[in-house]
């Protein structure tokens, strides 16, 4: 097998260094928080356990590739915290890097649903306990479409 990369190569391409678009850089994150539709399944339990669900359903077609659905009953999520969740890093669970010491939750990096969101179609469906109103997303390769 040939090396990928050779010195004798680098004629053919630019040597500049430049930045990725954002497009790009959200989906090589997304690479390495999700590697393949069981995990995406894993990332979306864990969200629903950490909002405190007691029941989870999961719904998957085509070995995840055409449908990965979770409902649960944790405690939702307001219309404006729904649309930051799909921000990278944005997280309920830390403030500061020595709250990484105290983290009693599956996840707090922020890091799922932006990455899901950025290589796939997401849809949100959330809705607060207290609310009469919920909050729909319709999220296409990292941009809100509703």
């Amino acid at each position: 097998m040939e090396p990928a990369w050779r010195p004798d190569r680098l004629d053919n391409v630019s040597n500049r260094i430049h930045q990725l678009s954002p497009e790009v850089a959200n989906q090589i994150a997304a690479g390495e928080v999700v590697e393949r539709p069981a995990n995406a399944v894993k990332e979306l339990v864990e969200n629903a356990l950490d909002a405190g669900a007691r029941r989870v359903q999961i719904e998957i077609e085509e070995g995840g590739k055409k449908l990965i659905r979770i409902r649960d009953d944790g405690h939702g999520m307001s219309a404006s915290d729904a649309v930051l969740s799909l921000q990278r890093h944005a997280t309920s669970k830390i403030q500061e890097a020595g709250d990484l010491w105290r983290v009693q939750t599956l996840g707090f990096r922020g890091e799922a649903l932006p990455s899901l969101a950025s290589v796939s179609r997401l849809e949100i469906t959330t809705r607060e306990a207290d609310s009469e109103v919920g909050t729909q997303l319709v999220v296409e390769a990292g941009t809100v479409l509703s």
